[in-house]
């Protein structure tokens, strides 16, 4: 049985672990607005625990399509006191962003078990910063940045070219002293990537895996694919085809999937995993 090392947390990936979101953001494209408060972000926790969270992951950053950029400030405002509050949950705690900056606060107060990043540590000082902390890192692959991505990505062959970065991510990662069971892979969905190329990569999450070397973190959740393939416009009413997609990322290999819906995920994974 493997471990996750995230803080000093070791976690087992005998089953598939469920990350519940937490947003604190006006603008993400579900629920932005609805956390965004240290009060309403504390009960929108505690909820997600109750329904079986395992991991908890706080993003002061929309990074949706087309999202606009928000200061380095104004995102520590949104995020450590919401961390500051949740950390006496007693569970790990993920911090979603892309800026070393932001890293580094939350690393100096001990306030995060994960970095959670969609840039894979390519800030500048991301890297040598989180390598040197006691803490999971989750690698992510996107092609362009949040304003601009979804502007006809192209991929000569999407499959080989993710588990490529993500293999050349985590190779830097040891370079740096990082053992490999603090490391977690994210293919990302939705981050530069057409339907098509979403759907290559579900499909071929086993081959990924192997290339990257390391677990892979799955998020789907909700996402603009899952209208593309179902008609359904507004996120929130996107609950089963994210589970399904959930479902499916972990019958193909995925050690975590982030999700809104941790009660409706959890479900059907305890489910699957009866049967298996």
């Amino acid at each position: 049985m493997s471990l996750f090392a995230c803080g000093s947390f070791r976690l087992a990936l005998d089953r598939p672990l469920v990350m519940g979101i937490v947003n604190v953001t006006p603008d993400s494209f579900s629920d932005g607005g609805r956390f965004d408060r240290p009060v309403t972000a504390l009960i929108h926790a505690e909820q997600l625990l109750a329904q079986g969270a395992d991991i908890l992951d706080i993003g002061g950053e929309s990074t949706r399509p087309n999202a606009p950029a928000v200061s380095v400030d104004e995102e520590l405002q949104r995020v450590l006191p919401v961390l500051r509050q949740l950390r006496a949950l007693g569970v790990p705690l993920s911090l979603d962003t892309r800026r070393t900056a932001v890293m580094r606060a939350a690393l100096e107060e001990g306030l995060v078990d994960l970095i959670n990043d969609v840039s894979a540590l390519e800030d500048d000082g991301a890297l040598p910063l989180v390598a040197a902390a006691n803490v999971g890192i989750c690698l992510m692959h996107k092609q362009g940045n949040p304003d601009t991505m979804q502007q006809r990505p192209v991929y000569c062959d999407v499959v080989h070219e993710v588990g490529d970065y993500l293999a050349r991510r985590v190779a830097l990662c040891q370079e740096h002293g990082v053992a490999r069971e603090r490391l977690l892979a994210d293919p990302g969905f939705g981050f530069g990537k057409t339907l098509e190329h979403n759907l290559a990569l579900l499909r071929q999450l086993p081959q990924l895996a192997d290339m990257a070397g390391v677990p892979l973190l799955i998020g789907i959740s909700r996402k603009s694919m899952l209208g593309q393939i179902t008609g359904e416009t507004m996120p929130a009413q996107r609950l089963g085809a994210s589970v399904a997609a959930a479902l499916l990322a972990a019958q193909g290999g995925a050690a975590i999937v982030r999700v809104h819906d941790v009660q409706a995920t959890r479900q059907a994974l305890q489910v699957w995993q009866a049967l298996a």
